[in-house]
């Protein structure tokens, strides 16, 4: 009892020292608000108002009804340009981010059968609408010739005609992936900071002598980090679930908040040791600094929450099955996205408590150590 209620104070003495640190509470806010947000709207996966200039050297009806079908919001009005020559000053001069180019006779040759290629130039720099944009042009000019074509001769239906049912989210939406991912990255991230700084802070300002001289363990002195930092995290993970990404962003979520936050526990258990284990390991704050970027990368990159897993070499997929943000990525998008039960993400649960079983003992080993260190 005296072992619990020495971590309960010492915790309660984390969370003072985290109200009188005016940057520590500016960075928590920020991640969990605008952060979120402009993680969720600033990238897009779909074109908006993109520029297009077009040479209609057939002026035919199809070649017309090409014309028009590029319309906001994706696309801002065509322009129609005389030459060639005019259409590669406006690429040089980044007026124009796609340029069409209707050959001659293109009508004609469409309904003889023939293959006219109309050219398409794509201004490359602008990496995103480039490479969206590209599909979306080819996709465009093939319904709108086909539409054409079947004015004028019989087609040959298919005996099977593909249904696709985009499941979880209908029109793939960017900011309902983005919210609930940079959530997941600010648990980690800040958790690792905030634990890791705690301790920084206590060796640097020397109250980690007071600590020594006191009748408290390493296991409880360890302990009030986690439970304090962690809970820190977690209430304000519970808000900006809630309160931007339902509220602001309007983002549905499906499953059970209480069971994600369970498994957001499970995971800022193995984060905060993991914390607690780099402060120990480096010698300043900017040692500190410089090892937490090193372990983040991976740990966001490789997780699935940016690309598949299934894309990734195998060995990669294996290595990754010993990191946290790999079955926290998996819980969360099970859960918020797909209503997962528990029946579905046990064994993300086992393995983050596994995880975070070892993670801890290796970090208690090495607090033990270092605090022995400096007491001699």
């Amino acid at each position: 009892m005296q072992s619990l209620i020495n971590i309960y104070r010492l915790g309660i003495k984390e969370l003072w020292g985290l109200l009188r640190d005016p940057i520590m509470l500016l960075l928590i806010a920020y991640c969990f608000t605008l952060d979120i947000y402009t993680a969720a709207t600033a990238t897009s996966d779909s074109l908006h108002h993109a520029s297009i200039a077009i040479v209609d050297e057939d002026d035919s009806p199809l070649s017309r009804q090409i014309i028009q079908a590029f319309y906001p919001p994706m696309f801002i009005k065509p322009v129609k340009l005389n030459s060639m020559d005019e259409m590669d000053r406006g690429m040089d001069t980044d007026k124009y981010t796609f340029a069409l180019n209707i050959p001659p006779d293109f009508q004609r040759d469409v309904l003889n059968n023939q293959s006219p290629q109309i050219q398409l130039n794509v201004d490359a720099t602008r990496m995103g609408q480039a490479f969206v944009g590209n599909g979306y042009i080819s996709q465009i000019i093939s319904g709108e010739i086909t539409e054409f074509v079947n004015r004028y001769r019989e087609t040959n239906n298919l005996p099977v005609n593909i249904e696709v049912h985009t499941a979880f989210n209908p029109n793939l939406t960017r900011s309902w992936f983005g919210s609930v991912m940079e959530i997941i990255n600010i648990v980690t991230t800040l958790s690792i900071i905030l634990t890791g700084a705690a301790l920084m802070r206590e060796r640097e300002h020397g109250t980690i002598d007071h600590l020594l001289s006191m009748p408290v363990t390493p296991f409880e002195i360890m302990m009030s980090k986690i439970w304090s930092m962690g809970l820190v995290v977690l209430v304000s993970t519970w808000g900006a679930l809630l309160a931007v990404v339902h509220g602001w962003l309007n983002v549905p979520i499906y499953g059970s908040v209480t069971l994600f936050l369970v498994g957001a526990a499970l995971h800022l258990f193995v984060t905060t040791s993991l914390g607690i284990f780099m402060a120990t390991v480096a010698k300043s704050t900017a040692q500190f600094a410089m090892l937490f970027i090193l372990i983040l990368l991976p740990l966001q990159m490789l997780s699935g929450g940016s690309t598949p897993r299934e894309s990734m070499p195998e060995i990669v997929q294996n290595i990754m099955m010993i990191a946290p943000t790999t079955h926290f990525v998996e819980l969360g998008q099970a859960i918020l996205y797909r209503s997962a039960g528990i029946e579905v993400v046990w064994t993300s649960f086992v393995w983050l408590l596994g995880i975070g079983t070892v993670f801890f003992l290796f970090a208690l080993m090495r607090f033990r150590k270092s605090i022995v260190n400096m007491g001699s």
